[in-house]
């Protein structure tokens, strides 16, 4: 079977994906964001995944339009999968690419999904959705799969083709040509689960699993904050035995880590199940922005400042260190947080634009050379950026080279600032 693959999505998850399929196939790439599609035509992902020469020297085709997908045999479904304000999964992403796809569906295809969804989504949910937009009959003239993104952003090692990836299909035959689509280009190999939604499962469990080991060391940071222990010398210390796993406290935002078991937990309360171990994990990440405020602001009064006389400065808006995305940040919380202390932050991210930062959080960012005279510094996002200016620019840009300085993620040690800086880390 010749294969016409068409990668609905073009985001973290879609651009390397659709870019390493067009080194095997034909390949359309389609989104509804037209300002993303005229970037990736002049060689330019916001996302930084892809660079100017891959995007060049590909044969990927790109298009806003869901007609651009017509004659496609295999599309591949990336959009994301989001939570609302009650922290229930919003479907609404997958379901607005399975119409379109519906739309322009053929016999004989195969429709394979990488968004993170709860078992069952991909058969109860987008199956029937397809068959209604498309006119088509599931089973027979079409059939669906599923194979878990499993991209991190910014990690330039695990990449499309290092990364072993889980396919599945509705029947052993669509199975089969998922692994083989997928076996083309993953040099990783595949692993073929045996149903669908062992394969949904799978994914939602990755999350999890790190969201919890992430949540335990949040929960110890808050423990020995109250004993006046720094939690990074702990870990170091309890780091020098074989099996002790390497997580550490901070920030839990991001399009997966953040989101992923809320969607288990929604299927666990559907099924009678009330979850609680991974709940109180979320509960303890969710709140970790406004702890690192109220300590900010605590450590303020104890140095004799008054909270709305001080100047604080917020150094980084992303949901991780040295990646473009802002979805789901938790440092919006730090500055929510602030401003119910009377305090009015300033925000820099050399990696977002005002615009972003505008539409995403209603928040106006700070240029870095108007980041002076501050009292206290929450350094919350560790980009490399920031590492290479070390702490001797955080230290002069104190006023008079005396304040607070908060450290999230322990970039830097106590002892390279000076006397008069009261260092704290997460």
């Amino acid at each position: 079977m010749t294969y016409r693959i068409g990668v609905v999505g073009l985001g973290y998850v879609g651009i390397p994906l659709a870019v390493a399929f067009a080194k095997k196939f034909p390949v359309v790439g389609y989104d509804i964001d037209e300002e993303r599609i005229e970037g990736l035509r002049n060689g330019f992902d916001r996302t930084g995944e892809v660079s100017p020469e891959e995007l060049r020297a590909s044969s990927l085709r790109v298009t806003s339009q869901p007609e651009g997908l017509r004659g496609c045999n295999v599309l591949i479904v990336t959009v994301p999968t989001p939570v609302d304000r009650w922290n229930r999964p919003d479907l609404g992403p997958v379901i607005r690419a399975t119409e379109a796809v519906g739309s322009v569906l053929s016999p004989r295809s195969i429709v394979v999904y990488e968004s993170t969804v709860y078992p069952g989504v991909t058969e109860e949910i987008c199956r029937p959705l397809l068959a209604r937009v498309s006119g088509l009959v599931p089973g027979e003239d079409f059939t669906v799969g599923y194979s878990p993104e499993r991209i991190n952003p910014g990690d330039r090692n695990h990449r499309v083709h290092t990364i072993v990836k889980v396919v599945s299909g509705e029947d052993p035959k669509t199975l089969e040509a998922v692994a083989e689509v997928y076996g083309a280009i993953v040099e990783a190999g595949v692993h073929a689960c045996p149903s669908i939604r062992v394969a949904e499962a799978a994914k939602v469990i990755e999350n999890t699993q790190r969201d919890l080991n992430i949540a335990l060391m949040n929960e110890l940071a808050l423990l020995f904050d109250r004993m006046d222990i720094r939690t990074e010398d702990v870990l170091r210390a309890a780091g020098t035995k074989w099996n002790f796993l390497p997580f550490r406290p901070g920030l839990v935002g991001g399009h997966c880590i953040g989101v992923d078991p809320y969607y288990l937990t929604f299927k666990a309360e559907e099924v009678g199940y009330i979850p609680q171990v991974i709940l109180a994990g979320r509960r303890i990440n969710d709140d970790m922005g406004r702890f690192v405020a109220r300590k900010t602001v605590k450590l303020l009064s104890r140095a004799g400042y008054s909270p709305r006389e001080v100047r604080v400065g917020i150094f980084g808006l992303t949901f991780k260190e040295n990646v473009p995305d802002l979805r789901n940040s938790r440092v919006p919380d730090i500055v929510e947080e602030l401003r119910s202390f009377g305090i009015a932050s300033l925000v820099a991210d050399p990696l977002v634009t005002s615009a972003e930062a505008e539409r995403e959080y209603g928040l106006t960012l700070t240029p870095l050379e108007e980041m002076r005279d501050l009292d206290a510094v929450i350094l919350a996002v560790a980009h490399d950026d920031y590492r290479e200016r070390g702490s001797t620019f955080f230290e002069e840009i104190l006023r008079e080279r005396k304040g607070i300085f908060v450290d999230v993620k322990s970039l830097f040690e106590p002892e390279h600032f000076g006397k008069d800086v009261l260092y704290w880390s997460l």
